[in-house]
């Protein structure tokens, strides 16, 4: 079954298949799985280098931060309450009487999507939809990245490169800290 769900994913993430498609292929792969392994693979999360550093830094001064997922709440949920994000918007797991059913409950959360989620926290925000930084790496993500003001792709496949205004490659990303011209402010932090 892994196998099965890392091909799907890479195809999605690649552009060679509707993502509605593939999630809900991966998702009726997970059909019985028990609520508990869901638990253990939350406990367990490994973050992209730089990632608490980066949020840190730009909490600090003062950026709103939101993780737009294709993956599911009940992992994007931990990563709120660890990391502090202001928002998070992911596909929820129906899970019934401790299991797994197979189904997500609600709205997809695909390319259409995170790309209104766009002007969705901009609205919440009340700022302009330009002044909003994205950073994604898949195909899921180029609406996304059109739509923001600042559209990074990060480790992306080419899909993604070829819409972003710019494109990070390095296993960390406090890189963005240049992007974003607050390389020296951190130093200043420090």
């Amino acid at each position: 079954m892994d196998e099965q769900v890392k091909a799907i994913t890479e195809r999605a993430m690649n552009g060679e298949m509707d993502f509605k498609e593939s999630l809900r292929q991966r998702v009726r792969l997970l059909k019985g799985m028990p609520e508990r392994t869901l638990q253990e693979i939350a406990s367990d999360l490994q973050l992209t280098p730089g990632s608490e550093e980066l949020l840190h830094h730009l909490k600090h001064v003062g950026y709103k931060i939101a993780l737009i997922s294709g993956g599911f709440t009940y992992f994007t949920d931990v990563l709120k309450e660890q990391l502090g994000f202001d928002y998070t918007f992911a596909n929820e797991l129906e899970i019934v009487d401790g299991f797994l059913t197979g189904k997500i409950k609600g709205e997809i959360i695909d390319a259409e999507a995170k790309g209104c989620i766009i002007y969705r926290l901009a609205e919440l925000e009340k700022i302009s939809p330009d002044s909003i930084v994205a950073v994604g790496d898949g195909a899921n993500d180029c609406l996304m990245i059109k739509n923001a003001g600042l559209g990074v792709a990060f480790n992306a496949k080419e899909v993604l490169k070829k819409v972003s205004d710019g494109s990070l490659s390095r296993e960390n990303l406090l890189g963005l800290l240049n992007v974003l011209g607050l390389a020296e402010k951190d130093k200043e932090m420090l």
